[in-house]
């Protein structure tokens, strides 16, 4: 089958197009014939040598596909042949087959393109995973999203609205920023002039985000802990702006508020499944009211990967990039 590899670490590059053996599932797995994979930031970090895979998976990138199941592993017996599905992965997604634990499979959700429903179970599953299983968000609470119109930006947006919660975002221009209330974000916060941890006060009548859900890691971490209301929770699950930052115990203890750092990546495959689970039992149906649905910015072929990956980092896209087979 043809994948696209990284050939060393380095920039876009370094990723090409060979041939490789084509997997074969195991028991508990099937294979998956990919329409298309999302692209992501960790997959910008694996091509730079910053983000190797966990042990024992592929080293090939890519952590969310959708197509066509055409093997099936012993022991799988919700998973046929032929069924249209999108997966979430450790590994493994820009090819033309891969293989997932079956528990990590979702069916194509009502209404979505086969090719766009790539798009959905890395951030689906971040984004559920995160603001209700970890941070317990609630109807009538503040969160406060950074990157707003990123890929997990644009579906946390829908999902916290479609919860019944009021959503501030941060984002660079104005047009992402429109896109993000087109969404339904009702704080829209340009970080490039304004600062969150003011405007969120002034937006909130001084109460503060309840939850916050962060990209940026410990360039933004004084100021987010700052931003929280009283029994707040900050929810960490991106460096983009450095690994080391200083927390002041004082003020969290004063808000008694919670820092939680995550990654979905490595988790165990049971744990995998679980959020699948949830998010099959309560976004997909979200999805098939037409409250949620996949936000896509591009589309480039598989041999078009350095592309996909510079215009990830050009950060200028609103949505999702996919890489179509």
């Amino acid at each position: 089958m043809q994948a696209l590899l990284i050939t060393s670490p380095g920039g876009p590059e370094v990723l090409v197009t060979a041939d490789v053996p084509t997997p074969e599932p195991g028991s508990g797995e099937v294979r998956i014939a990919v329409a298309a994979a999302g692209v992501n930031r960790a997959d910008t970090l694996q091509r730079q040598g910053l983000y190797p895979p966990p042990p024992g998976e592929s080293d090939i990138p890519g952590l969310e596909v959708s197509g066509v199941i055409d093997a099936v592993g012993e022991d799988v017996t919700e998973w046929l042949v032929g069924d249209e599905v999108c997966a979430l992965l450790a590994g493994g997604g820009y090819a033309e087959q891969v293989v997932v634990p079956a528990g990590q499979v979702l069916p194509i959700p009502t209404d979505v393109p086969l090719v766009d429903a790539a798009a959905l179970p890395e951030v689906a599953c971040t984004v559920w995973s995160n603001l209700v299983l970890t941070a317990g968000l609630m109807q009538g609470e503040t969160l406060l999203v950074h990157g707003g119109s990123s890929g997990i930006g644009t579906m946390a947006i829908q999902i916290a609205r479609a919860l019944g919660v009021r959503v501030a975002v941060t984002a660079g221009s104005e047009e992402k920023l429109t896109a993000c209330a087109d969404l339904g974000a009702d704080i829209l916060i340009n970080y490039r002039e304004q600062d969150f941890v003011e405007v969120l006060r002034e937006e909130t009548d001084g109460h503060g985000a309840d939850v916050i859900l962060d990209n940026m890691g410990a360039k933004y971490l004084e100021r987010n802990v700052r931003a929280l209301a009283t029994n707040g929770r900050l929810v960490i699950i991106g460096m983009l702006g450095g690994t080391r930052g200083e927390l002041d115990l004082a003020t969290l203890l004063r808000k008694r508020g919670a820092v939680h750092a995550t990654s979905l990546r490595s988790r165990p495959t049971a744990e995998k499944a679980a959020i699948v689970t949830a998010v099959r039992d309560h976004v997909w149906p979200l999805i098939a009211k037409g409250e949620v649905r996949p936000i896509v910015s591009s589309r480039h072929t598989l041999a078009e990967g350095a592309a996909a990956h510079r215009e990830m980092e050009a950060s200028g896209h609103i949505g999702k990039i996919l890489l179509t087979l």
